[in-house]
């Protein structure tokens, strides 16, 4: 081979990675809560498991200005939210992000976002050697979770 074959083999081996990398993603369940005209914020809920363990190393969409993946917990009797700038996602295990858990924060809303519409999302994962992958998808707007018991409200899922 050719220096230039050579580098042609290695950047279609860097571009292999990643789409290879992401099928080793599975996300299930996944939703956005809707929102009202003039709401900046909202969460995004979902399950995620990762074959061969990875993290969660960031999320965009042209919906929103910031969207961070965020943690809420109690720390005495304060529920506290905050950034997490990167999510553990262990081989083999699913990782939900739920209301009142982890969850991904979509803030600085351009619109709003209807019930029966849906939203693009890319999730930025990066596995043991620091290979990132992205993994596009349209996620539907709901008020509950897809498969939720019928009444189940936000508030009830929140469990305060």
């Amino acid at each position: 081979m050719t220096k230039i074959s050579l580098k042609l083999f290695a950047a279609t081996l860097a571009l292999a990675s990643g789409p290879l990398f992401a099928q080793a993603i599975q996300v299930q369940d996944a939703w956005v809560r809707t929102t009202v005209q003039g709401q900046k914020g909202t969460g995004g809920f979902m399950k995620i498991t990762a074959k061969e363990g990875a993290r969660l190393v960031g999320v965009s969409t042209p919906v929103a200005g910031v969207a961070e993946v965020h943690e809420m917990k109690m720390e005495g009797d304060v529920m506290r939210m905050r950034a997490v700038p990167v999510l553990d996602l262990p081989a083999g295990a699913t990782v939900e992000l739920k209301p009142g858990g982890y969850h991904l924060m979509l803030q600085d809303l351009k619109t709003a976002l209807p019930k029966d519409t849906t939203v693009p999302l890319t999730l930025t994962f990066e596995d043991a050697k620091g290979v990132r992958s992205t993994l596009a998808l349209k996620v539907p707007v709901a008020v509950t979770a897809p498969g939720a018991a019928p009444g189940a409200t936000p508030a009830a899922a929140h469990k305060h």
